[in-house]
Formats: structure tokens, C-alpha cells, sequence
């Protein structure tokens, strides 16, 4: 895969793809796939913002379908309307990214269903999407399904006894613990799927260190971390850069249900698609099948 680029997506024709997140990454992502005649679905949180980008992609790939859907990760019954709304109007779905989410608020925050954020966000609304499009998945050729890790996984864990962060909440930790929650639900996802035939293929992926607004929204751009990321641009690889691992997975015919791909320089933290360093831990099923039944009780939803 040496130097893989948005020019080796092999054509999407036929294909559609839900994509979370609006700006970033997932505006990266969906854009590639729209210039690969791919049909997006791109799922945010603010109606402007998602609008704003479907014209982007509109206004480079003229004659694209592509259209906004609002979906809010960080409540349960919001992505229970999405997937019913989909279900409702397609057939199937080839593609789904599991990419928004939210980094280190300084101060623990909740979700609508009483969820640390970030914990609520970038995993637990995920594993909820994912269980909702699941129908839509099954029906479609070659199905795939990409979820986002972080270099911040490999500090992770899932800390069973205090999952929700509510003994102590420090916000590295608190992010560090979802993004290897997500590494670990796509390997058992992976699993599963294996077992039950749903043939569904399940990546993960990282961007390395990428210039996207992350760190000016959660923290803020006074932060140490918001300031870093205004004044020490140089060290964030371009968003586009850092979206070609996951586009890899999603599109690849040489990527493996399974695996997890980031930048092949530096630590990973920039370059090309290559395989990524799997944190410890992270693949054991003992550990996914903990965190999958937990899951379903925390959200209240089950793959069936």
C-alpha cells in the first residue's frame, strides 16, 4: 500500500456511505468518495454546518448525490430517528464511518442520556448507529464499516469500575478510554459478524496528527491545547492527509476486515495508509465481549 492516495479509490458508483461528522475528517472523507462517484449521506449535529458542507462537496463534484442528515451522537432517541429515517428511505447502505466525536472538555459533561461525553459520543452513539443501520448493512455487496481510533489509544483503557468517568473525571484519560473502546467494538464487530454471517466487513483507523478543529472546539481555542493547535499548525498533517487510513479501509480492496490502518511516519502520526500498531488489549474478545454486553445495556440496544 506504498503511498496510497485518494487517486487508488477504486470508483464508488452505486455505493452510498454515511459518514458522521460534517467538518474535518468526515468532510474529507465524503468529499473523496463523492469525486469517486459514490453516493454520501453525511450526519451531524448543526444543520448550518452540515449544509454548508454538502454545498462544498456539491460545488466540487457537480451532479453528486449527497445530502445532510442531522443526527446528535450524544442522544440515544436522536439516533434512533436517523437509522429509522434511513431505513425508511433506502434499501441498503455499502458504507458506514464511524468518525465524529468530541476531545477533552475540560470539565465532565454528559450526554442526553446521562453518558460522560466523550465516552457517549464517540463510542457508545456509534455503537448505537451502527446497530440501527445494521438491516441496511446486511442488505448491501461488499458492506463495510469503519470506526476511529486515535493515537491516544494506546494510552487507553476501559476502566469497568468507573466507565462514566463519575469518580474521577481527567479528560485525556476519559478520551484516551473511548477511542480504545472504539478500536475494541471494531474487532468485535469483526468477530460477529464472522460468526453470524452478517458479511460485514469492520476496520478501524486512525488520522494520526491532523488539522482538524477538535482541539479549537472542546477544549477551546484559549487552551493550552486549542493554542497548539492555532499557533503549532506546522506539526498537523492536512486533514486530507490524515483521512486517507480511513478512506483506505473503506475502500481498499486489499484493506482486511479486522484490521486497523494509520499514517506509516513518525509514530503514526502522519504520512500514508499503512497498518497501525493494535494497543494492547485491544483485541481480546474476553475484553469485546465485556464491552459489547455492557453496550447493550448501557444504550439499551442489541445487534439482534
Amino acid at each position: 500500500m506504498a503511498r496510497w492516495t485518494e487517486k487508488d479509490i477504486p470508483h464508488q458508483s452505486g455505493r452510498t456511505a454515511v459518514i458522521t461528522g460534517t467538518g474535518g475528517l468526515g468532510y474529507e472523507d465524503a468529499l473523496a468518495l463523492a469525486r469517486a462517484g459514490g453516493g454520501i449521506i453525511l450526519a451531524g449535529r448543526n444543520p448550518a454546518r452540515g449544509r454548508a458542507a454538502i454545498e462544498g462537496i456539491r460545488a466540487a463534484v457537480p451532479g453528486v448525490a449527497a445530502r445532510f442528515e442531522q443526527l446528535d451522537l450524544a442522544d440515544l432517541a436522536s439516533v434512533a430517528a436517523f437509522g429509522e429515517r434511513l431505513r425508511g428511505s433506502h434499501d441498503a447502505i455499502e458504507l458506514l464511518i464511524n468518525n465524529a466525536g468530541v476531545m477533552v472538555p475540560p470539565t465532565r459533561q454528559v450526554t442526553r442520556d446521562g453518558i460522560e461525553l466523550q465516552l457517549g459520543t464517540n463510542y457508545l452513539g456509534h455503537f448505537a448507529l451502527t446497530a440501527a443501520l445494521l438491516p441496511l448493512l446486511r442488505k448491501a455487496d461488499r458492506p463495510r464499516v469503519v470506526s476511529l481510533g486515535s493515537v491516544a489509544a494506546r494510552s487507553g483503557s476501559i476502566d469497568f469500575d468507573d466507565l462514566n468517568s463519575e469518580r474521577a473525571y481527567v479528560p485525556m484519560r476519559a478520551y484516551a478510554q473511548s477511542k480504545i473502546a472504539c478500536l475494541v467494538f471494531a474487532f468485535e464487530l469483526h468477530r460477529r459478524s464472522a460468526a453470524a454471517g452478517w458479511g460485514i466487513a469492520s476496520m478501524a483507523a486512525h488520522p494520526g496528527v491532523s488539522r482538524t478543529d477538535l482541539l479549537h472546539n472542546a477544549p477551546g481555542r484559549n487552551s493550552p491545547q486549542g493554542l497548539a493547535r492555532t499557533w503549532l499548525w506546522f506539526l498537523f498533517q492536512p486533514a486530507a492527509q490524515g483521512a486517507l487510513p480511513t478512506l483506505f479501509a473503506a475502500t481498499s480492496p486489499d484493506a482486511v476486515s479486522g484490521a486497523y490502518y494509520g499514517p506509516h511516519r513518525l509514530s503514526e502520526t502522519r504520512g500514508y495508509p499503512t497498518l497501525a500498531q493494535v494497543p494492547a488489549n485491544a483485541a481480546d474478545p474476553a475484553l469485546g465481549s465485556r464491552l459489547w454486553q455492557l453496550s447493550e445495556t448501557m444504550t439499551g440496544i442489541s445487534f439482534g
